[in-house]
């Protein structure tokens, strides 16, 4: 964290080097969360890049009250879900899953699971936005519940709340999947 404030210092006085380390250092971190709300790859790029121009750009806003990644990551997050709200892409529910044919699931146009985390990306995208966004956070990103609820602007029961019912879903979205052999 001391790291990341001196680069920021840096930044605030005319050093675009140490911009560019904030940026090397956190665009995994920012392209895995853009990319799980984003899946379109070009939009997703655009996406990363606007959210390190917004970042540069309010950076003298940033307080040094959380980790400079987890301030990174809440725009990242916000600035997806906005981009996602403006193309309105459907979203799937568990009762859709449920009523799928087998014969759907076997057409040749049906993604082909090769192995777990195939599986598991295409279960959560079946989630309700909100609950795969906190899964993702917390899970797969490692966060806190307290760094998810910052990123969020959820409070810390909220999180928990939808990630006990988002693993619940998606153990049931796995069973359907198993059950109709997809796996």
């Amino acid at each position: 964290m001391k790291d990341d404030q001196l680069l920021i210092e840096r930044t605030l006085k005319g050093d675009m080097q140490a911009f560019r380390w904030l940026i090397t250092r956190n665009q995994h971190l920012v392209s895995r969360v853009v990319g799980r709300i984003i899946q379109n790859e070009d939009e997703m790029e655009e996406v990363c890049q606007d959210v390190f121009l917004k970042a540069y750009d309010k950076l003298a806003t940033f307080r040094g009250v959380s980790k400079f990644s987890t301030w990174l990551v809440s725009i990242a997050y916000h600035m997806s879900l906005n981009h996602a709200k403006k193309k309105k892409r459907p979203q799937v529910s568990i009762d859709e899953v449920h009523s799928r044919g087998a014969t759907e699931r076997g057409a040749d146009d049906v993604m082909e699971l090769d192995d777990l985390k195939t599986t598991l990306e295409n279960a959560l995208r079946k989630l309700p936005e909100a609950q795969r966004n906190v899964i993702t956070l917390f899970h797969l990103e490692e966060m806190t519940y307290e760094e998810v609820a910052e990123i969020t602007g959820m409070p810390i029961g909220t999180v928990k709340n939808y990630l006990f019912r988002g693993r619940n879903q998606l153990k049931e979205i796995l069973k359907v999947l198993k059950n109709n052999e997809v796996i």
